[in-house]
């Protein structure tokens, strides 16, 4: 499936819409406005939860607010800027708790759970590619200053502190996209794994001989009796975070 990238729409009004500036609204003709940007916001997200990104159209969120569509482009001007305020809609409802413990790995992990959380909610969002142009709205920046803070103390400069959080929240977001094409691979072909491979083991059983590929073998034999499938989301969960805390102390260390 392609991602789609924030930071696409037209930078003014994006951030005017952002950060609630009345001159953000389209000039229109005729009586008051019946609803909200807010409200627009709202009932994209919830198309999006339960459908997926494709489904928030102009007719759809017409629809799910009580106004035509056109009247749509009164309130956002398209697409683009209605995935800014989306992201940063889900951003600014994060949890935010005080950062109290004294490990640096455990309010890592924190941060990590948290972002997973966030992605299982709304799985759309590890369409979105938001690194690079991210909607510099109140979500964003209360997110990016919340998470920051939990490296404090781990004695990284301000730049090796960015590049940190940026690794440690592209492990999340892989991750959690990886879970998600498992289990949309589960949903599209009416088939659990455990089915998959069972109606494969004949073809499986000719093919792999393991004079041939010994290690691939032995190796996914064991891997597939230990997790129950190829592939497990929570296993693959706790050894990568894991290790990317591991990669994380040999430079977090290294400082000290």
């Amino acid at each position: 499936m392609a991602r789609i990238s924030t930071g696409a729409g037209e930078p003014s009004r994006t951030l005017a819409l952002l950060w609630g500036d009345p001159s953000a609204g389209l000039r229109r003709k005729g009586p008051g406005r019946s609803v909200s940007v807010e409200q627009l916001v709202t009932a994209a997200l919830g198309l999006a939860d339960e459908q997926g990104l494709a489904a928030v159209t102009t007719r759809a969120l017409a629809e799910q607010v009580g106004i035509s569509a056109m009247s749509v482009y009164t309130y956002v001007p398209g697409k683009p800027e209605l995935l800014d305020l989306m992201v940063d809609a889900v951003y600014l409802a994060m949890p935010r708790p005080a950062w109290r413990a004294r490990s640096w790995r455990t309010r890592l992990t924190r941060v990590a759970e948290a972002n997973r959380d966030l992605l299982l909610t709304h799985p759309w969002l590890t369409e979105v590619a938001a690194l690079s142009r991210p909607p510099l709205g109140p979500g964003v920046l209360a997110k990016y200053e919340h998470e920051l803070a939990a490296y404090d103390g781990t004695g990284l400069g301000d730049v090796d502190t960015d590049a940190a959080l940026t690794y440690l929240l592209g492990f999340v977001h892989a991750h959690c996209r990886a879970a998600h094409d498992a289990a949309r691979a589960s949903t599209d072909s009416a088939m659990s794994d455990a089915d998959w491979w069972a109606a494969n083991q004949p073809i499986l059983a000719r093919a792999l001989d393991p004079e041939a590929y010994p290690r691939a073998v032995r190796v996914g034999a064991a891997a597939g009796e230990a997790q129950g499938s190829a592939w497990n989301a929570d296993r693959a969960w706790r050894f990568g975070l894991a290790r990317t805390l591991d990669g994380l102390a040999a430079l977090i260390d290294g400082k000290r």
